[in-house]
């Protein structure tokens, strides 16, 4: 699939007994935004209520004809669902424009957004399978050739030349994901915090307040693609990582949630995972469920969470304190207020404060390594230097207490 140059859009809906007129509303509107995240213009949407999307031009003859005459002001049509190969081949033969179905259009947003190695590979992966079953409508050669595979098509060429293609990315994928499990697996003992959230939340904005990281802050969907980890700042004792995860969306192509499953991963190992939603979208409710849908298909719907209710500063009081009725548990705030930042801030150190436990120990002036780990992995509340050592009082999680002790099994070690 070419990248797409800048074109006059024309959308098209198929309402299906099985959506609601509310649905098809909110999925054109996020289908605009889609469209516009890569530079086209809206210049209209038709829509025409069928039993089906089956059909060969998927909507009605009269509705064909209804959209040829929007080809002298559009230069492409994007439906609002996905289309087969041979019907993609049937409209444009009818309207002797480009078509476009959803899945192209979140898979080409995907490709230009994609800055990391990783990501490149997994959206290429996603385009490659997206494009395969594609090859026998979009005209390719029959005619035969020589040689390797004597008596293969174009058709069979092009589809092992993709077979071939795929091997290829996915044992690249394989190595760079390998490395980024090593660097997981070398932060899994550490606290974490994951931000999840429908694209275009503010997560990526959260994430800049929280680790004051340069990290890219634009209003386009999927912005962000790529996981960024940084420290929660001011540091803590113990330092809270903050991880950045790829947005989510409705009808998420399921190559491309399969492609970035282990990015989600780091969602899916986080302690705790901190829930953005745009509280001044009207359809954030639908989103969210979309959010939790995700959770649950990478396993982490059982990690605990807060729902965070950004973007307040765009509501009402009215607006507010309905969604205080609603949702009593959420922190509402807004990424942009320092206040607000703190606070959530406060709420994280103490998610993690409250499972740990205080204790002193002595040690000797001998293992000032141990008193560097001390200082980095625990809260140190109190040290006083005495004839024969250190003795620290701290703030704790077991396992870190328990690979201390492991140093000290001759030491006093004394609880409070």
């Amino acid at each position: 699939m070419q990248k797409i140059d800048p074109e006059k859009v024309l959308l098209v809906a198929i309402e299906t007994p099985k959506i609601t007129e509310f649905e098809i509303n909110e999925s054109l509107v996020e289908l605009e935004r889609l469209v516009t995240t890569l530079g086209h213009e809206v210049i209209g949407c038709v829509s025409q209520r069928l039993p089906n999307t089956r059909g060969p031009t998927v909507v009605g003859e009269g509705k064909l004809l209804e959209i040829a005459q929007f080809k002298d002001l559009a230069s492409l049509v994007v439906f609002d669902c996905d289309l087969r190969p041979s019907q993609v081949r049937n409209v444009e033969a009818a309207l002797g424009i480009p078509v476009l179905d959803r899945t192209g259009v979140i898979i080409e947003i995907f490709s230009r957004h994609a800055k990391t190695r990783a990501s490149q590979l997994q959206v290429e992966i996603a385009r490659q399978k997206y494009e395969a079953p594609r090859l026998r409508e979009m005209g390719v050669g029959k005619e035969h050739h020589s040689g390797r595979g004597s008596g293969e098509s174009g058709l069979e060429i092009e589809k092992r030349k993709i077979r071939d293609r795929l091997s290829d990315l996915k044992h690249e994928l394989e190595a760079v994901q390998a490395d980024e499990k090593n660097r997981r697996t070398g932060r899994s003992e550490q606290l974490c915090v994951a931000l999840v959230g429908y694209t275009n939340a503010g997560k990526s904005s959260l994430m800049r307040a929280l680790t004051g990281s340069d990290v890219l802050v634009e209003d386009k969907l999927f912005a962000t693609l790529d996981t960024t980890v940084r420290a929660l700042q001011p540091e803590t004792q113990p330092r809270i990582l903050v991880t950045d995860t790829v947005g989510f969306i409705h009808k998420l192509p399921h190559d491309l949630v399969a492609s970035f499953r282990s990015t989600l991963d780091e969602a899916r190992q986080a302690s705790l995972l901190l829930q953005v939603v745009d509280a001044s979208d009207p359809n954030f409710r639908s989103q969210l469920k979309v959010v939790r849908d995700v959770l649950c298909e990478i396993g982490a719907e059982k990690t605990p969470y807060y729902l965070l209710l950004n973007k307040t500063d765009c509501l009402n009081k009215v607006q507010k304190e309905s969604l205080k009725i609603d949702f009593p548990d959420a922190i509402m705030m807004s990424a942009l207020s320092n206040e607000d930042v703190q606070e959530l801030r406060n709420r994280i150190i103490s998610f993690f404060e409250k499972d740990m436990v205080e204790e002193e120990i002595l040690v000797p002036y001998r293992a000032q390594a141990v008193i560097g780990e001390m200082r980095l992995n625990m809260k140190i509340l109190k040290e006083n230097f005495e004839e024969s050592g250190i003795r620290i009082r701290a703030l704790s999680r077991p396992i870190d207490l328990f690979r201390i002790k492991k140093s000290f099994l001759n030491q006093k070690v004394g609880r409070t």
